[in-house]
């Protein structure tokens, strides 16, 4: 792990003369390259060189603790000594996480999509909840929401709504709500008092650019339609909604959020781009079956991964067995100790894992 440390170190001091020098300032694209590189090294470089400065106090006072007679002295030395340990195995344990693989796709933005599932109505109000969810997050995080997709049924549900989260980090935050969502209450219809369980599909896709996926636009059909609201009344008086389908993999997107058929056209090939790359990362998830076990649900979209049990008013995630008692925060979006607990138990797995490799 040193020795890596050092290589990285060395790396980071070759970055900054790099920067330093008039002309790569004067190469924008080299500059910028750079840049990413250097702010990507940043917070291992600052911890490591933390880690440094601590084991030479530490090896400092412990010299000096071997020289030392005045007990008053040796005392002071030793807690100096027992604080710098402390630290440095708390920094250690930082460098580790730091130098766990990152994902190419945690600084990206996240198209999502929400569908409901087995309860009909009661689904498709749950799936509008859960996209109020996420809307309400973003808002929390300052990041941007734009809505690409919806069908919604009269009384406020939606049976499917896809949307796009711009923000930094977005997906590093979002990618494990991938999953099933199952919710147990009463309905407001139900008047014997029963309880039902309806469940929704949400997928999480890194938003991705044509470097990362390749599509030809001869696999591609375009169908345009009048763009309309709820029970069928036209918002729109020109064709400009757009149906896409890519035929080698019979993927459907339509998208009505604009009122330009041209902008309807673009929202829907980002769609489309996100679907392919999130169908490649599938494979690759199924292909490295070891990898996958050592991650928390990133993956698989059959996965139960949280129940929402409203008369109990509680949430639990099944993947870490977490349960919290606060049913009505979470549907209004404060779900940062669900992810915060999520990312600590991913991590801690990579963690095992790295070790159990040696």
């Amino acid at each position: 792990m040193f020795d890596r440390l050092e290589d990285l170190l060395n790396r980071y001091e070759e970055i900054m003369g790099e920067l330093n020098d008039p002309s790569v300032t004067a190469n924008q694209e080299r500059f910028r390259t750079l840049m990413k590189e250097q702010s990507d090294l940043t917070p291992l470089v600052k911890t490591y060189q933390e880690y440094k400065a601590c084991e030479r106090d530490a090896r400092d006072s412990l010299s000096l603790l071997e020289e030392e007679k005045d007990e008053e002295m040796r005392d002071m030395l030793k807690e100096e000594l027992s604080l710098a340990r402390e630290r440095i195995g708390t920094l250690e344990g930082r460098l580790k996480l730091l130098l766990l693989p990152k994902d190419p796709n945690d600084d990206k933005n996240v198209i999502v999509e929400i569908r409901a599932g087995a309860g009909g109505d009661e689904a498709a109000l749950f799936a509008a909840q859960i996209y109020r969810l996420y809307v309400r997050y973003a808002e929390r995080q300052r990041w941007k929401v734009e809505t690409m997709d919806a069908e919604e049924i009269g009384i406020g549900g939606m049976k499917y709504v896809s949307f796009l989260i711009s923000g930094q980090g977005a997906y590093s935050r979002l990618k494990y709500e991938s999953g099933v969502h199952r919710v147990q209450r009463v309905p407001e219809t139900e008047s014997a008092g029963r309880i039902h369980t309806s469940t929704v599909t949400v997928a999480i896709m890194p938003e991705v650019e044509d470097l990362d996926v390749t599509v030809d636009p001869n696999d591609c059909r375009f169908d345009v339609f009048r763009a309309s609201g709820n029970g069928g009344q036209c918002v729109n008086t020109t064709d400009s909604a757009v149906r896409l389908t890519h035929i080698p993999t019979g993927i459907v997107i339509s998208c009505q959020d604009e009122k330009s058929q041209l902008k309807n056209k673009d929202k829907a090939m980002k769609v489309l781009r996100a679907k392919l790359y999130d169908l490649e990362q599938q494979k690759r998830h199924d292909e490295e079956a070891q990898l996958r076990r050592s991650q928390v649900g990133t993956g698989d979209r059959s996965e139960k991964i949280r129940t929402y049990n409203f008369p109990q008013g509680r949430v639990t995630d099944h993947r870490i067995k977490l349960t919290l008692y606060k049913i009505d925060a979470i549907m209004d979006g404060d779900i940062q100790e669900l992810l915060d607990s999520l990312i600590a138990a991913d991590q801690a797995a990579k963690l095992a894992r790295m070790n159990a490799d040696g």
